[in-house]
């Protein structure tokens, strides 16, 4: 799946002013991805979304790997099914 994920100009604007791409779940608006930080917290926190697809997941997993690349936060994981254990 092709990553949705865009970084943003202003990092510190608030969730809701931030555009649907800066999202690790763009169409619920979950996860923000602005910085380092947060994309850790998406990826510590990616078992606890509830109410999404196994394809919405994919998407979401695809998005935070890109983030992870932009801000240099490496990622162990292969799929998005290792972050459900």
């Amino acid at each position: 799946m092709k990553p949705t994920w865009k970084p943003v100009a202003d990092p510190h604007a608030s969730k809701s002013a931030l555009p649907d791409s800066a999202f690790a779940f763009p169409k619920e608006r979950k996860e923000p991805l602005v910085d380092a930080a947060h994309v850790g917290n998406a990826l510590a926190r990616f078992a606890q979304v509830q109410d999404v697809s196994d394809e919405e997941r994919a998407q979401a997993f695809d998005n935070i790997r890109a983030a992870a690349r932009h801000f240099d936060v490496h990622v162990g994981e292969s799929s998005w099914r290792d972050l459900m254990r």
